[in-house]
């Protein structure tokens, strides 16, 4: 049997990596992944070949109201100062209780 949860996704410079996790855990969150990412964009090539122009993912399952919280959070507290992007779709989960 599957349950739908939210998937948020963060893509966001490096530097803010620590303080995502600690956010995303004491808004309500289970836990979370995350990867490097390189892309282009707005601001430029985010290729990650030195700290300053390295880009993490982060992706977090979990209920939609954690996730609405966990994204007006990261968007007020952040997104004026730091390259980002952030969006949500639904995702059919094993284990719900995991999230």
């Amino acid at each position: 049997m599957t349950a739908t949860r939210k998937l948020l996704t963060i893509i966001c410079e490096t530097d803010l990596e620590t303080r995502l996790g600690e956010d995303v855990m004491r808004l309500g969150a289970h836990g979370f992944t995350v990867t490097d990412a390189r892309g282009r964009g707005s601001r430029g090539l985010r290729d990650a070949s030195w700290d300053p122009t390295a880009n993490i993912r982060m992706e977090i399952i979990c209920e939609e109201r954690v996730a609405e919280t966990i994204a007006e959070h990261v968007r007020a507290a952040y997104s004026d100062n730091y390259a980002m992007v952030l969006y949500m779709v639904d995702v059919s989960v094993l284990r719900a209780e995991k999230f």
